[in-house]
């Protein structure tokens, strides 16, 4: 292992500047996996990653060293826990950060199976959980509008545990354009509009679309759709959060599948 305790060290700096912007991860094409959990999801679905940091945590936790041994890693670079800190975005690191090359699908001319669609989602933890929820639910594909919450940044991936890299998320989409292509039927979910979602037919080849935490879909986009569909909502609540309602759609349709 090198081993860094100063923070002028160029490799240390540049590290940094990937941890704090998302401006230079996109340029760089490259995002920071914190976390045992996430490295050992990369190297499940993806492979090795392009590089390894460890603090002295990580270096002796026997896990990690598993980890590292199953990928015939022996180069990790090894920080100061000062200097860990400044680039972990957990509260409590567990000691491994890898750094990885950040996929860049193409954008889809025309688009098959079912997917989900997310439209100007801001919050992290937001595009997180509707992206674990999808991996769950057995749908391979979510594409992102332009203005949505880059899906590679640190909280995003920390919301989505592992659920990237079982998906093929594809960012900066033209939403309304691909929905004059898309082959199957596109259903946008509404408050309080259109039927109840457990009365839609959800099976078969649909795009499910979820729109914005306070302004929800475009009325181009929403206009685009063959059905909206909402969820009743009994109780004194006026809205579900946008990941919660994403959660309850792809599972009504996972029961539907199944034939309940």
């Amino acid at each position: 292992m090198k081993a860094i305790t100063s923070a002028d060290n160029p490799r240390f700096r540049a590290l940094l500047k990937l941890a704090h912007s998302s401006r230079e991860r996109r340029d760089a094409g490259l995002s920071l996996l914190d976390g045992i959990h996430l490295v050992a999801a990369y190297a499940e679905h993806v492979g090795v990653p392009n590089e390894i940091v460890l603090n002295h945590d990580g270096a002796e936790n026997l896990e990690v060293a598993q980890l590292l041994a199953r990928l015939k890693i022996d180069n990790a670079l090894l920080l100061s826990d000062a200097l860990f800190r400044q680039l972990s975005s957990v509260a409590t690191p567990t000691g491994i950060i890898a750094v990885v090359s950040t996929p860049r699908l193409a954008i889809p001319q025309q688009l098959q199976g079912a997917s989900v669609w997310l439209e100007d989602i801001q919050d992290p933890g937001n595009v997180g959980s509707i992206l674990r929820s999808a991996a769950a639910a057995g749908i391979a594909t979510v594409c992102l509008s332009r203005h949505s919450v880059h899906a590679w940044s640190p909280r995003v991936l920390r919301a989505g545990m592992g659920a990237h890299f079982a998906l093929r998320v594809i960012e900066a989409v033209d939403l309304p354009l691909l929905a004059q292509s898309y082959t199957g039927r596109i259903i946008a979910t509404g408050m309080g509009r259109g039927r109840p979602v457990f009365e839609a037919d959800l099976t078969g080849d649909v795009a499910l679309l979820f729109g914005n935490e306070g302004a929800g879909l475009s009325p181009a986009l929403a206009a685009l759709a063959h059905e909206t569909v909402h969820i009743p909502m009994p109780g004194r609540a006026e809205s579900l959060n946008v990941a919660a309602a994403a959660a309850v759609c792809l599972f009504e349709r996972v029961r539907q599948l199944q034939g309940g």
